[in-house]
C-alpha cells in the first residue's frame, strides 16, 4: 500500500523523489498559526505539523510580552482557507522532527479545487511567509527562494511592511534588531579564516561591524555546494538568519542557502 501511495504522488507531481521521504495522507483539523497545523490521523506519536522551510508572521500564542507580528492574523487566515478540513499529503526532505517534537513536513493538498497545491509555495507566493531553512532540512529551498523573490519584488503581503524590510549592514541599526530573524544585504569587505571558522566582515572594524560566521562543518557544506566562502570578499550578498551579538551584530550561517550572492 505504501509503494502504491508513493507511486501516485510521483505521478501527480506531489512527491520529489530526489529530496523527500515516503508521504503520509491526513486531514488538517486545526490551525495554530501561519506555519503550524494539526492533522488526523497522526504520524506515529504526534499530529502537530510545522510547515518546514518557511516562517510565517508569529502570533503570541500565550507568550507573555510578545506582540503579534504584522500580518500574523492574515497568514493564519490564508493557511486556514487553504488547508482546514482538506486532505493533504505530507512529505519529508530532511530531519523529520524539531526540538519541540513537531513533525517537519511539506504539505500538498490532495482534494478540492486546490488539488496538488504546494502549501509552502502558496504562502510564499502570496507574501505571507519567508524562507526559513535549516542545515538538516534544505529540500526545495531554491524553489522557495524564487517564490519569495517574486513576492518581494511585487511587495506582496509582508514585503510591503517596514517590519520585514531587507536591512543593510549598518551595525548601529542592526544593534536594535538583536534576537530577531532578518534578511541583510551588504558588501563583504573582508573574509578571514580564524581557527577553522570563516568570518565575513562587512566593515573595516570586526570588533563592531556586522559579521557572518561559518564554522568548519558549514564551510565544508559551502565547498560541497561549489562555494568557497573566502571568495565572497568584495561580493555583495544577502544573508538570512537570527541576529546575535559577538563583538558587533552577527549571523551564524549553518548552510549555503542562507547566503545569496548578488554580485560585485
Amino acid at each position: 500500500m505504501r509503494k502504491i501511495l508513493i507511486l501516485s504522488l510521483i505521478i501527480f507531481g506531489w512527491f520529489d523523489v530526489a529530496s523527500a521521504e515516503p508521504a503520509h495522507i491526513a486531514q488538517v483539523i486545526e490551525i495554530v498559526d501561519g506555519d503550524t497545523v494539526f492533522i488526523d490521523p497522526p504520524l506515529e506519536d504526534g499530529n502537530e505539523i510545522r510547515l518546514v522551510g518557511i516562517q510565517a508572521p508569529k502570533l503570541p500564542l500565550g507568550r507573555k510580552n510578545f506582540d503579534a507580528w504584522p500580518l500574523s492574523a492574515e497568514a493564519k487566515d490564508l493557511i486556514s482557507d487553504l488547508t482546514l478540513g482538506q486532505q493533504v499529503a505530507l512529505s519529508f526532505g530532511g530531519s523529520e522532527r524539531d526540538r519541540y517534537g513537531r513533525w517537519l513536513a511539506h504539505l500538498h493538498i490532495t482534494t478540492g479545487t486546490n488539488k496538488g497545491l504546494w502549501v509552502q509555495g502558496e504562502m510564499l507566493r502570496q507574501g505571507l511567509a519567508r524562507v526559513y531553512s535549516f542545515a538538516d532540512n534544505r529540500s526545495q529551498v531554491d524553489a522557495m527562494l524564487a517564490l519569495e523573490k517574486e513576492a518581494r519584488q511585487t511587495r506582496r503581503g509582508i514585503w510591503a511592511q517596514d517590519y520585514y524590510a531587507i536591512r543593510n549592514a549598518d551595525p548601529v541599526a542592526l544593534e536594535r534588531e538583536l534576537g530577531t530573524f532578518q534578511l541583510i544585504e551588504g558588501r563583504v569587505v573582508d573574509a578571514a579564516k580564524v581557527k577553522g571558522t570563516i568570518y565575513l566582515n562587512f566593515g573595516a572594524d570586526w570588533r563592531t561591524d556586522f559579521t557572518v560566521s561559518l564554522r568548519h562543518k558549514t564551510v565544508r557544506m559551502f565547498k560541497k555546494a561549489g562555494i568557497d566562502p573566502l571568495s565572497l570578499k568584495g561580493q555583495s550578498i544577502r544573508v538570512r538568519g537570527w541576529l546575535s551579538k559577538r563583538n558587533g551584530p552577527m549571523i551564524k550561517a549553518s548552510h549555503p542557502e542562507q547566503i545569496e550572492v548578488l554580485g560585485r
